[in-house]
């Protein structure tokens, strides 16, 4: 089975646009762009729940970035948790 094929947030936007001209069937489209009309029916709803702005936020180099961010400030509060705890067991058996 191949790697899913993931389409660009305009090319969906196009797609529903040209559905939505007079005389043309999602069935046409679909024929015409090689994806299934259950696949336009969704992108419908997206945009129908979302709005237009919102129904594609995409995934990739943002969420990536983000991610790796998160990851490295977790680490470095991680790190500054651990030094306090130690510093505290350290002063606890100085004042003894």
């Amino acid at each position: 089975m191949g790697r899913r094929k993931r389409y660009s947030a305009e090319f969906k936007r196009q797609a529903l646009r040209r559905c939505n001209e007079p005389g043309v069937t999602d069935a046409l489209v679909a024929e015409e762009l090689g994806v299934s009309t259950r696949q336009l029916r969704r992108w419908r709803d997206a945009v129908t729940e979302h709005g237009e702005a919102d129904a594609f936020p995409g995934h990739g180099k943002a969420r990536d970035d983000e991610v790796a961010r998160l990851k490295r400030e977790l680490k470095k509060v991680t790190e500054e948790r651990d030094f306090l705890k130690e510093a505290a067991r350290y002063f606890a058996r100085e004042s003894k």
